[in-house]
């Protein structure tokens, strides 16, 4: 095991109950961190009770209006002097007490600057969504470099801020996250990391429940929002083969509906992947939008005010 400093960062708004688990969970790790640093969208919406018990939480307020995903992370990133920095939403919970050391594991490897953990499915969860985790998040670590571009496409950029820890110290030099983006900081932070030479390491034994039951025109405005962020930054995406993927992860759910006897749901797997591809393919061309349609099909509306 190596030793490192550790902080843990999560933006909350409204959090509940999960989040008082999260909390719980990671006060149970093998090793133990630094401090917990919340940053908490309206101070209102905040309950002081969710920390009882826990020791080494700071927790700072931030207007509704002043949030991003990129800025306010790196407000927080800014208030950790740790070794590693692990950033988290309010909804992942811990699957067990090794969390935090399996995801400090793979930074013993200089070249990684980032790691990210999987993501199981929760009690609830649907079954596309169920075998979309577990396309997305295989049983096998794998370390993605800027070698494996052809073979992987997108995916090589593919990190995921549900839970995921960087180097404090390439996180800064590399200049963090964007300050101002609509969606996809971790991706687009990995992005710039790898085209740097450095490495992201998947790390499938760092294990988190995370998943939602998305209906489909909130896959639409996921999707428009996630094409609107590499469009917006084509120093990072131009070129890289994506679409491809999405279609790869349609045929082999499809495939595993069929082999599980559930193939009614394959009507569902393809009205929501025509939402997503929809959405998608109107972000890519956003700019050619009128400003009143994109606030429409954005899931961020404030992010286009001013």
């Amino acid at each position: 095991m190596i030793t490192m400093k550790v902080d843990v960062i999560i933006p909350t708004f409204k959090p509940d109950e999960k989040f008082r688990r999260l909390l719980f969970m990671l006060s149970k790790q093998s090793i133990s961190f630094s401090q917990i640093i919340i940053m908490n969208t309206e101070e209102a919406w905040w309950n002081p009770g969710f920390c009882e018990g826990i020791d080494r939480i700071q927790v700072y307020h931030v207007p509704k209006k002043d949030f991003d995903h990129g800025g306010t992370r790196n407000l927080a990133a800014h208030r950790s002097d740790a070794d590693i920095m692990v950033f988290m939403t309010q909804d992942a919970v811990p699957a067990d007490e090794y969390l935090l050391e399996r995801l400090v594991e793979p930074f013993a490897d200089e070249q990684v600057a980032a790691a990210y953990a999987r993501q199981l499915p929760d009690e609830h969860c649907g079954e596309i969504e169920k075998y979309t985790r577990q396309f997305n998040y295989p049983e096998e670590d794998r370390k993605k470099t800027l070698a494996d571009l052809d073979e992987l496409g997108i995916k090589t950029f593919f990190c995921s801020n549900v839970c995921a820890a960087y180097r404090r110290s390439t996180y800064f030099q590399l200049g963090g996250f964007v300050k101002k983006t609509i969606f996809n900081e971790d991706m687009i932070y990995a992005g710039t990391l790898i085209r740097e030479g450095y490495a992201v390491s998947y790390a499938s034994k760092a294990l988190v429940i995370h998943s939602h039951n998305y209906g489909c025109l909130t896959q639409f405005k996921r999707n428009f929002d996630l094409a609107v962020s590499q469009q917006q930054h084509p120093e990072v995406f131009s070129g890289v083969r994506s679409e491809s993927e999405g279609i790869r992860l349609v045929k082999q759910t499809a495939g595993h509906l069929r082999r599980i006897h559930k193939p009614w749901l394959i009507v569902k797997l393809i009205v929501q992947s025509g939402f997503k591809f929809m959405g998608y393919r109107f972000g890519r061309n956003y700019e050619k939008l009128p400003k009143g349609v994109v606030k429409l099909f954005t899931m961020n509306k404030a992010y286009w005010n001013g």
